[in-house]
């Protein structure tokens, strides 16, 4: 079972009693207003996501990570790895994402994760490069991956939705950590 250790973070797969937690995450508008077309995700949409998400790591060797606080064994959300299907013109790539719940912004959480996912992407899974791709406004993850020495490669438009999305880059042999 993959783990990753940080000093305040657990993160691990993906165990049933995190629906809950991860539903309630997925039904709040403010979370959601930069993912897909904004659209909030019901339990069983989650509980579906889930199940994909927990396929990729069977698929790939690499999937979302379930980000536990360490003080209290609280569910924060996720940030990990994943193939962006859903942006053809980029792929082959591997994605890093994250999305956390509101009580968990401001604190450094996902750039201390997505520190660890970047360092598990080159060390563990022998991955050359990774992307993030990301809505312009959201500045907040937009600060994540500049904190992880992400630059900007292009922009683009979604494919589905028609708003414009950037794509950040990192070469993981020039990575420092």
């Amino acid at each position: 079972m993959t783990e990753i250790h940080t000093p305040r973070l657990l993160l691990r797969r993906w165990h049933d009693d995190d629906l809950v937690p991860m539903a309630d995450i997925n039904a709040d508008p403010q979370v959601m207003r930069w993912i897909e077309d904004g659209s909030a995700l019901d339990l069983e949409e989650t509980a579906e996501a889930i199940e994909r998400w927990e396929e990729e790591w069977d698929e790939e060797g690499f999937g979302l990570f379930a980000v536990e606080l360490l003080a209290s064994g609280e569910l924060a959300g996720f940030v990990g790895l994943s193939v962006p299907h859903f942006l053809p013109e980029v792929l082959p790539a591997v994605e890093i994402g994250w999305r956390l719940g509101t009580p968990f912004w401001g604190q450094g959480y996902a750039s201390e994760a997505a520190q660890a996912v970047l360092e598990f992407a080159l060390q563990d899974r022998g991955l050359d490069r990774v992307i993030s791709i990301v809505r312009p406004g959201n500045d907040a993850s937009e600060n994540v991956m500049r904190k992880l020495g992400m630059v900007p490669e292009r922009e683009t438009t979604h494919p589905v939705h028609g708003f414009p999305l950037n794509v950040y880059a990192i070469d993981l042999t020039e990575y420092v950590g």
